[in-house]
C-alpha cells in the first residue's frame, strides 16, 4: 500500500520517500512532513507541535498556540489570520473572501485515471499507482474542495491537483486556484529555475532562498521561453551526484506561477499552479472546476537521480503511450534549407538525398499553404499553395513514401494572418480588446481558441490534410504570444477565464486529432522552445528544444532542459554553417556529437552538401541509428556542468538500464594553450562490471572509470590544416561491456 490512512493522519510512501499530512483541530489539513521514506506510525508527536507567538491571531481563544500563521498547511486559504500567499481565494456573493473548508471524508482508488479536458497522467501500466481524494466542504458556500494525491511509488513522485465543486445555489468566484502547496520547515535551499528568451531558453540559475517571495512565472498565454514550470529546490550542498532535492513542474501549458515564500519564521511555503493574475472564473450553481496537475518528486541521491525518476515517470505515464516508448525517426526539415524558396522537384531532391544518407522521414516546413511566400500572409489558409505545389500535397507525399521515407508537415493552427482569407471570412475569430488597436507580433496575430467553432475548423483542415497526404508528422508551432486578451464568446463576468479557456481549446484540438489518427507523431514548437512544458509533451511526445540550432549554444539549452526533462523529449537538429542564429561555424562532428543526446534531425538542404558533408552525414546517421534507443531513451547524467566556472567545458552521459552500454561526450568551446591534464570521470556504471572504450584493447573495470576517469588528449594533436580548429570540440566515448 502507498497510501496508509492511520485515524484523520494520512502518510504517502513512494520507494524512498514520505509525505505525510493530518486534519488539524480546525478541520483543516495540516502538513506533517516530506522527505526521506519514514517508518509509518499511528502519530508523530514531533512533527505535531506547536508554539505561541505574541501579537498574532489565533484560532479561538481556548487555543492560543493554533495560529495560523505559523502553522504548516496544506491548502492555505487568506483572511483567517495566516498572511502568505494563499493556495486560493473564493469571492462569494456578497463580496467576501474568506472560506473556511472544513474535512469531510476520504477515498482510495487503486490506479490513476485521466482528467476531463486537460493533459494528465495515468497509470495504464498497473505500476502500484494508489490515488487518494480528499473531500472538504465550505459551510456557507456549500462548495466542495477535493484535493487528489496520486502516488507513483516506484518513481517517488506525487501529483496534485484541487476541484472546486459548487454544490450551493448562489454563483461564487475564484480568484485563484493553484494546483499544490507543500509547506517547509526551514527555507535551506537553493531555487533552481531554468530561464532565458528566445534562442537561449531554460539556462540553468541557482540561488539561495532568500526572505520574501521568489517566483517564476508566466502571463505571455504559453509556459514561455523566458521560464519554464520545471524547478527544483536543492540544498545547498547537493549535486549532481549526492544531496536532497524536490522537483516539481506542472501539467499546463498557459500562464503559470511557481512560488517559494519565505517567512519571518524562515519556513518555506511552495505554490505550482495557474498564474492569478489575469485569471479568475465565475462557478456558478452545480458547476465544477479541476486544477492542471502538479508534479512533485523527492530524492536523497543527487540531481542526476532527481532527473532520472521524474523522467521515467513523464515517459511511463504522461507521454502518449503509444510513442512514449517508441524509437523516433531521423528527419530533415528544409526550413533552414530552402526557407520558403521551394517547388516539389526541390523538395523532393533534398528528399532523395537525404534517403541515401540514410535519413527516414522529410518535413516540409513553412510556405506551402495560401499564397505564402514571406511570413506577412496566409496563416489561417491551410489549403495548398498551388503555384509550388501543383500538383498538390498528395503527389508530393507519394514521391517521399515512395522513397521508404515517412513524411511531415508544418502547421500553425492557432495563428492568423490579416492577409488571409480566413481572416477576411472571419475577423471576429482574432483575438482582440473591443476599441483597442492590435497588436502585432511576428507579423501575425492568434486565433480565439476559447471558441469552439475555432476548434472545428482546425480539426476539419489538419485532419483532411492527414488524411489526403497520409501524413505521419506534425510540426505544431506557435511563433507568438498573446496580447488583447479578449474573447467575443464570453460575456464580462467571464473575460478572466479567457486564457484558461483557450488552453483548453488548444487541448481540446489535440486530443480530438490524437483519438482519430494515434499513429501520426507530433512534435510541438513554439518559435523554438516558447512552450516546452508537461502539458504539451502529454500529446506531443517531443518538442523543438530551441530556434538556436547551434552546437555551442544548445549545449546550454539542452544541459539546462534535461534537469526537468529526458532526452526523448528534446529536438535536436544539426544545421549548417555560419549558425543562422549566432554566425558560428562549428565542425559538423560536434553539431552531430551534440545532436546526438536527442531526438536527432538535420535543418539543411543536403543536397548542397560537399561529398565530404555528406559522407559525414552518412556516418552520423549510421553512428545514431545503432545507438538510437541509448541516446533517447538511456539513464542521462550530467557531468561537468557548462553553468559554473568559465563555462568553456561541458560533458554529460546516456547509460542503458542494464549498465552494459554507455555513450559519454564532453565538449570543450575554446581551446587553451598548454592546457592542463585532463580526466573525464563516467558515471552510471556497475564497478565490477568490465568495459571496452570504443572498441579498443583494453579493459577497464567500472568501477575505474568512474573514480580514476578516462584521459582526454591534448586537441592539437589531432587538428591538422587551416580548414580546422581546435575549438568548439567534441569527445565522444562509446562504452559497451565485455565477458570476463
Amino acid at each position: 500500500m502507498s497510501i496508509i490512512v492511520n485515524q484523520q493522519q494520512f502518510h504517502l510512501q513512494t520507494d524512498h520517500s514520505s509525505y505525510i499530512f493530518h486534519v488539524m483541530a480546525n478541520g483543516e489539513l495540516g502538513q506533517l512532513y516530506y522527505g526521506p521514506r519514514l517508518h509509518d506510525q499511528a502519530t508523530y508527536p514531533e512533527l505535531m507541535v506547536r508554539e505561541h507567538h505574541e501579537a498574532m491571531p489565533a484560532w479561538r481563544l481556548d487555543t492560543p498556540d493554533f495560529q495560523p500563521e505559523t502553522l504548516k498547511q496544506e491548502f492555505a486559504s487568506l483572511g483567517k489570520g495566516d498572511y502568505r500567499d494563499p493556495a486560493f481565494q473564493i469571492t462569494e456573493p456578497d463580496g467576501s473572501r474568506v472560506s473556511e473548508f472544513s474535512y469531510q471524508d476520504f477515498r482510495i482508488v487503486d490506479g490513476k485515471s485521466r482528467l476531463k479536458g486537460l493533459p494528465s497522467t495515468f497509470d495504464d501500466e498497473h505500476d502500484d499507482a494508489q490515488t487518494l481524494v480528499i473531500s472538504l466542504v465550505d459551510a456557507v458556500t456549500q462548495v466542495v474542495l477535493e484535493l487528489s494525491y496520486a502516488v507513483f511509488p516506484h518513481q517517488d513522485v506525487i501529483v496534485r491537483s484541487a476541484k472546486f465543486q459548487n454544490q450551493g445555489q448562489a454563483s461564487v468566484k475564484l480568484d485563484r486556484v493553484l494546483s499544490s502547496q507543500v509547506d517547509l520547515p526551514d527555507a535551506n535551499y537553493d531555487l533552481l529555475q531554468f530561464s532565458g528568451t528566445w534562442t537561449r531558453e531554460r539556462h540553468l540559475v541557482r540561488t539561495p532562498l532568500r526572505s520574501g517571495i521568489q517566483s517564476v512565472g508566466s502571463l505571455r498565454g504559453a509556459s514561455s521561453h523566458q521560464q519554464n514550470p520545471a524547478m527544483i529546490l536543492a540544498r545547498p550542498q547537493t549535486t549532481d551526484d549526492q544531496g536532497a532535492a524536490m522537483g516539481f513542474n506542472l501539467v499546463y501549458s498557459g500562464n503559470f506561477l511557481d512560488q517559494v515564500e519565505v517567512d519571518a519564521f524562515n519556513t518555506a511555503r511552495v505554490l505550482v499552479g495557474i498564474n492569478p493574475t489575469e485569471f479568475d472564473w465565475q462557478l456558478s450553481a452545480g458547476q465544477s472546476f479541476q486544477t492542471p496537475e502538479a508534479i512533485l518528486s523527492y530524492t536523497g541521491d543527487g540531481l542526476n537521480q532527481l532527473s532520472q525518476q521524474m523522467g521515467d515517470f513523464y515517459q511511463h505515464h504522461l507521454v502518449n503511450p503509444h510513442f512514449a516508448q517508441q524509437q523516433r525517426p531521423v528527419l530533415v526539415n528544409n526550413w533552414e534549407g530552402t526557407y520558403f524558396d521551394f517547388n516539389e522537384d526541390k523538395l523532393v531532391a533534398i528528399a532523395e538525398d537525404a534517403h541515401e544518407l540514410g535519413i527516414e522521414m522529410f518535413v516540409l516546413d513553412d510556405g506551402w499553404f495560401g499564397h505564402r511566400d514571406d511570413d506577412k500572409t496566409s496563416l489561417g489558409d491551410w489549403d495548398v499553395y498551388q503555384e509550388k505545389l501543383p500538383n498538390g500535397m498528395a503527389h508530393l507525399a507519394e514521391r517521399v513514401h515512395s522513397l521508404k521515407m515517412q513524411f511531415g508537415l508544418w502547421f500553425e493552427p492557432e495563428m492568423i494572418s490579416i492577409d488571409s482569407q480566413l481572416y477576411r471570412a472571419h475577423p471576429e475569430w482574432t483575438i482582440k480588446t473591443p476599441k483597442r488597436q492590435m497588436t502585432p507580433g511576428r507579423n501575425q496575430f492568434v486565433l480565439d481558441m476559447a471558441n469552439p467553432d475555432v476548434v472545428d475548423f482546425l480539426y476539419g483542415k489538419i485532419s483532411g490534410l492527414i488524411e489526403t497526404a497520409h501524413l505521419d508528422y506534425i510540426k505544431w508551432d506557435m511563433n507568438r504570444n498573446i496580447t488583447e486578451a479578449y474573447s467575443s464568446t464570453l460575456p464580462a463576468d467571464q473575460q478572466g477565464e479567457f486564457l484558461h479557456r483557450y488552453m483548453l481549446g488548444v487541448y481540446d484540438l489535440y486530443a480530438r486529432l490524437i483519438a482519430a489518427y494515434p499513429t501520426v507523431l507530433f512534435e510541438s514548437c513554439a518559435s523554438g522552445g516558447g512552450r516546452f512544458d508537461l502539458g504539451m509533451m502529454a500529446y506531443a511526445p517531443q518538442a523543438w528544444t530551441s530556434d538556436d540550432t547551434d552546437a555551442v549554444e544548445r549545449l546550454k539549452i539542452q544541459f539546462g532542459t534535461s534537469y526537468g526533462y529526458p532526452q526523448a523529449m528534446m529536438g535536436a537538429h544539426v544545421s549548417a554553417v555560419p549558425n543562422d542564429q549566432t554566425g558560428r561555424i562549428t565542425p559538423i562532428e560536434t553539431r552531430a556529437a551534440v545532436a546526438y543526446f536527442g531526438d536527432l534531425g538535420y535543418e539543411l538542404d543536403v543536397t548542397k552538401c560537399s561529398a565530404d558533408e555528406k559522407a559525414a552525414i552518412k556516418q552520423q546517421v549510421a553512428f545514431y541509428k545503432a545507438h538510437r534507443e541509448l541516446f533517447q531513451q538511456g539513464k542521462f547524467y550530467r557531468i561537468d556542468n557548462p553553468f559554473t566556472g568559465d563555462g568553456n567545458v561541458g560533458s554529460w552521459q546516456v547509460v542503458s538500464d542494464d549498465q552494459r552500454h554507455a555513450i559519454a561526450a564532453r565538449y570543450q568551446i575554446l581551446n587553451h594553450p598548454n592546457p592542463a591534464y585532463t580526466r573525464l570521470y563516467l558515471r552510471g556504471l556497475a564497478p565490477d562490471q568490465r568495459y571496452r572504450l570504443n572498441g579498443g584493447k583494453h579493459i577497464y573495470f567500472g568501477d575505474e572509470l568512474m573514480h580514476a576517469g578516462i584521459f582526454v588528449p591534448h586537441l592539437l594533436e589531432s587538428t591538422q590544416g587551416v580548414e580546422q580548429s581546435a575549438d568548439f570540440s567534441a569527445f565522444l566515448v562509446v562504452i559497451d561491456a565485455v565477458e570476463a
